[in-house]
């Protein structure tokens, strides 16, 4: 269908013959002095750490036919897990090629994330399914994946509908699931993995609504670390640049939030802000897939490292241009970060700010 693909949640439980050793990928940005866009930090302080376009209604989390989550399932079949996916459709082509192309060890369960019931359903069937198997209930990391992205456009022209749209999915929706699985996370000692994004890290132009909301589920991160360190539970957050999901939807999809954007907008802005203008932010999501990477092992390898590894880190930066823009915004003074996204981040690579 038009709303894209991703994964609502996955629960891996422990590969078959035991967790093993994980690689050691991901780079983990740690500043000095702290910074709140970091979850993990040398002192202590507060801290902070898919997706199809939204709709005119409830906003809903896409299904598993392509993108981040999808491959994700894949690869953690591949290499022995146990996958619990939650889907928005489970009779979509997308979930129908999982079933196809995945072990009998994939199980998937239907679940639109705003949708307590689905989620509380969700729960009571995998607590059912884990709670007579020992090596399952050992090791249950977590993954969130759902999100949408709404509109790329500046956030005085977006309508407070996309706002609310990108918080029910991108915050309170993982927010929702992650507190309905807490119990079994806390049994199993399991790990929770957020992914977020680039965006929910640093200011990014065009991106208020979406960074804003991912920017939330980062800090939200970044506290269930530290307040569930006691229970032997590690969370992390996963900040990916651009890679080639299908986040940005299709061109039918387009039309409609260039028309919501248009039918809400004052006359005095959209005059001020000029009809060129306003046509060139659709042109912007239209160039958007060219500019991202279609190779996404550097995330699937990232979050394999957040299930498996020891010591995981707090923060995982995959994908180009993820790290640097990052470390500019802790280390360096406002102005300078201000200046260098509007010198070196044009509107063509801005967006490197998107995620699954």
């Amino acid at each position: 269908g038009p709303r894209g693909s991703h994964v609502a949640w996955m629960l891996p439980a422990a590969p078959l013959g035991g967790p093993g050793r994980a690689p050691r990928r991901g780079r983990c940005c740690r500043p000095r002095w702290g910074c709140s866009a970091c979850p993990r930090w040398a002192l202590p302080a507060p801290c902070s750490s898919s997706q199809a376009p939204c709709s005119s209604s409830r906003p809903r989390a896409r299904p598993l036919d392509t993108g981040i989550g999808h491959a994700l399932a894949k690869y953690l079949d591949n290499m022995g897990f146990i996958v619990f996916a939650g889907v928005l459709n489970k009779d979509g082509p997308g979930a129908e090629e999982l079933r196809r192309t995945c072990s009998q060890r994939l199980s998937l369960l239907q679940l639109d994330i705003t949708n307590p019931t689905q989620v509380k359903e969700a729960y009571l069937k995998v607590s059912e399914k884990v709670q007579n198997t020992v090596n399952i209930i050992s090791i249950a990391p977590f993954v969130n994946n759902a999100g949408i992205l709404g509109f790329p456009a500046d956030g005085e022209l977006l309508p407070m509908s996309t706002y609310r749209h990108c918080m029910d999915v991108n915050f309170f929706g993982a927010v929702e699931v992650s507190k309905t699985f807490l119990p079994l996370l806390r049994k199993s000692q399991g790990r929770l993995v957020n992914m977020s994004s680039m965006a929910g890290g640093i200011p990014l132009p065009k991106y208020a609504a979406y960074g804003a909301s991912k920017a939330a589920l980062s800090m939200f991160s970044g506290v269930m670390r530290q307040e569930l360190s006691k229970w032997g539970v590690k969370v992390a957050a996963v900040h990916p640049s651009g890679f080639r999901t299908g986040i940005q939807g299709t061109s039918e999809l387009w039309d409609k939030q260039e028309k919501d954007l248009l039918e809400n907008l004052p006359a005095a802005v959209r005059s001020d802000y000029g009809d060129d203008y306003l046509q060139e932010l659709k042109s912007y999501l239209v160039r958007l897939p060219a500019h991202c990477d279609a190779d996404l092992s550097p995330v699937l390898k990232d979050v394999l490292h957040a299930l498996l590894a020891r010591r995981p880190h707090g923060l995982y930066t995959p994908g180009k241009g993820a790290y640097l823009p990052l470390c500019i915004f802790c280390y360096f003074p406002v102005w300078f970060y201000d200046f260098f996204i509007s010198k070196l981040f044009s509107a063509e690579l801005m967006i490197l700010a998107l995620t699954v």
